[in-house]
């Protein structure tokens, strides 16, 4: 099951990242992780939040540039090695990362992290195959 994951371009100056939190805040949207990309002037804010359509829709509505993208909740063992182990099962079937980030809070004892990848589809399929745990629902990590 793919996450909707919410990017923000903001300028990188003082007070760009508080007001598009402010944004958020005020309409009652729940950051659960977050990682910025920066490069030189400008940044990404990419973010996992409890209601992404509504986050987007205020942050347009705010001036700010956003947008929505799939992206994968994997759950790995929280073990040294897993991550490595995870990295060969995308080799093998081919999956290329765009990026990735840690998910902040845990699900039980295991981790979770963030994967954005080129083919969304085939990622599913191929790890499934391989019994990697696709978080389905991001709203019960951490309970």
């Amino acid at each position: 099951m793919k996450v909707q994951q919410l990017s923000i371009f903001l300028e990188n100056k003082p007070g760009h990242l508080e007001n598009a939190l402010k944004v958020l805040a005020d309409r009652g949207i729940n950051i659960m992780t977050l990682t910025i990309a920066e490069a030189s002037d400008f940044g990404i804010v990419r973010m996992i939040v409890n209601k992404p359509d509504d986050a987007a829709a205020a942050l347009r509505e705010n001036q700010f540039t956003c947008s929505t993208t799939d992206v994968l909740a994997l759950e790995l063992d929280d073990t040294p090695g897993a991550l490595l182990k995870a990295l060969h099962a995308f080799s093998k079937h081919n999956l290329n990362i765009e990026y990735m980030y840690a998910f902040t809070e845990k699900r039980g004892d295991r981790a979770v992290m963030i994967f954005r990848f080129d083919d969304i589809q085939a990622a599913i399929k191929s790890l499934s195959s391989e019994g990697y745990n696709i978080v389905k629902n991001i709203g019960i990590i951490g309970a």
